[in-house]
């Protein structure tokens, strides 16, 4: 770890391997997650990577609940709690305060990370407005870190922005007139980010299920200088319905299946990173998306029509999109691509909207009639083998 003054923003390496991780832990013992809690680790991965020169700011929802009961809290670094949609507005005041105290020499001039965590619902719905303003304010050193557990965890599993289509939440619950009642395909938040705020330095996917990656992104991203953002995906045993022991398990079969693609934007430049790298270069073969979708009681209630549908919806991102997981349309040229000849990704396809016939919050219509056997994704301990793609279950 390299320090400089007075530019203010960390020089840190890249981690690369788990083995050369920093065995120093800034988010400790102590926290009250849930078991299997996917959004714990991210935090801690995130403060090992960042390093003591850190102050975290954290708005309310499941890591500021779990973090803070009854006077104590694991985090080393100094912590500050922030209202729910505040994230972008905390960051920004923070860095602003330190910038100015310490131009008045009221404090050493040295670089100090400044991160400020933010769940899906406090970040990619009510807080987007304020993380947007914090992307635009170039001359303060800042990351905005959203771990996504697709749904408003700490409030009991409401839906979200991020809860994906089809899945079972308190205010999405299957019934015998609706059975899909989560109507809306997931929000492409980072993808939204980068696209919106050229001028950000940095804005990256990751997940704690690939710690490496995650670290080294953590660090690119307190390095780059000027208002960066990370999206991390945490899978969530009360939330999603499995035994806490799979949470990793799920994190990685997210991106094997290319639900939840990883990259990093770099000064304008993005690269598809680790198996979604692999996966884009024929290198790896997308694995369907039943196999991750029917781990998880949300899903339980899917058809094999809903499956269908959702897999098309996947087929559709990496067959149409101009990048898989982040720029979410097509093009017909002129446009202005690197190299002698545009690689023209499926140019003649037009793309459809979903139109929905028949009973309202059934699957799309085009999958209708397909059948629903061999078999239903209901199942219980007795019947694993008879399902191949199942978890074990302890009766969540």
């Amino acid at each position: 770890m390299v320090m400089e003054a007075p530019g203010r923003a960390l020089k840190l390496d890249p981690i690369k391997s788990i083995k050369k991780a920093p065995a120093e832990e800034y988010y400790q013992s102590g926290h009250r997650t849930c078991q299997g809690c996917l959004s714990a680790l991210p935090m801690r991965l995130m403060a090992k990577a960042a390093g003591p020169r850190t102050i975290v700011l954290g708005t309310t929802g499941c890591m500021y609940v779990a973090n803070t009961t009854y006077m104590s809290t694991p985090w080393v670094v100094p912590w500050m709690h922030t209202q729910l949609g505040a994230a972008g507005s905390a960051a920004v005041g923070t860095s602003a305060g330190l910038k100015a105290l310490m131009r008045k020499g009221k404090m050493k001039d040295e670089p100090i990370n400044v991160i400020a965590f933010c769940g899906d619902g406090g970040g990619a719905d009510m807080g987007l407005a304020a993380i947007s303003a914090a992307l635009t304010d170039i001359e303060y050193n800042l990351l905005i870190f959203l771990y996504d557990n697709e749904s408003y965890a700490n409030t009991d599993i409401q839906t979200s922005g991020q809860t994906p289509w089809g899945a079972v939440t308190t205010f999405s619950p299957p019934g015998k007139k609706h059975r899909i009642m989560q109507r809306r395909w997931k929000k492409n938040v980072p993808g939204m980010l980068a696209a919106g705020h050229p001028d950000t330095k940095y804005i990256a996917s990751g997940t704690p299920a690939i710690p490496v990656d995650m670290m080294d992104k953590v660090r690119a991203a307190l390095s780059a200088g000027g208002p960066t953002y990370m999206h991390v995906l945490d899978p969530c045993p009360k939330g999603w319905h499995y035994d806490p022991e799979h949470s990793n398990a799920l994190g990685k079969l997210a991106i094997e299946t290319g639900i939840y693609p990883l990259y990093e934007i770099k000064d304008g430049l993005c690269k598809l990173t680790g198996v979604t790298k692999q996966i884009a270069e024929g290198k790896r073969q997308r694995k369907p998306v039943r196999e991750y979708l029917e781990k998880q009681g949300r899903f339980a209630h899917f058809k094999n029509q809903d499956y269908a549908y959702f897999q098309k919806k996947i087929d559709e991102m990496w067959e149409q999109w101009l990048i898989p997981g982040v720029v979410a349309f097509t093009y017909g040229g002129p446009i202005n691509l690197a190299g002698e000849e545009a690689k023209i990704r499926n140019r003649n396809v037009v793309r459809e909207n979903a139109s929905w016939v028949g009973m309202a919050g059934h699957s799309h219509e085009e999958f209708e009639g397909v059948s629903d056997e061999p078999y239903e994704p209901w199942r219980d301990d007795n019947e694993v083998d008879e399902y191949p793609n199942a978890l074990p279950s302890t009766g969540q």
